[in-house]
């Protein structure tokens, strides 16, 4: 079990772009796709821009699979830099739901040491939002 985090952020990533294009496709209509996601942070302790790639399959009946990297660049708990979340998660029809962690080293500038792990779930209902939950701990910037 891993030990909890020292912060705990609830915010909503602005959907700017969503451009997914299937890139194999079965007979039995299930298919594999790669979406490339533009996002935004505009406060609620997070401000700046992301990058979310990801990798899906959709089976024949809709629902999906996906293994996603999330780059975010901007201002975390008052420090500018960036970091990489790794991740994976499913698609039920009308819910989406994931976890990720912070790719350990992937940190910049202040973010520098930065780890934690974050949970998405949205249904159509949040678009243009993804919602995103982070726990995370940073350590002491250099002085």
């Amino acid at each position: 079990m891993m030990a909890a985090m020292g912060t705990h952020l609830e915010t909503r990533l602005h959907i700017d772009s969503w451009d997914e294009k299937p890139y194999r496709e079965l007979p039995d209509g299930s298919k594999f796709t790669r979406a490339e996601v533009r996002l935004t942070g505009t406060g609620d302790g997070f401000e700046g821009e992301g990058t979310w790639d990801a990798l899906m399959y959709y089976a024949p009946d809709g629902n999906a699979a996906y293994l996603g990297l999330m780059q975010l660049t901007g201002r975390l708990d008052g420090r500018d830099g960036s970091f990489v979340l790794q991740g994976s998660g499913a698609f039920d029809g009308g819910q989406a739901a994931g976890d990720s962690s912070v790719v350990a080293g992937s940190g910049t500038g202040d973010l520098t040491g930065l780890r934690g792990t974050a949970r998405s779930v949205s249904t159509h209902a949040d678009y243009p939002h993804m919602p995103l939950t982070l726990d995370y701990d940073l350590a002491e910037p250099s002085r």
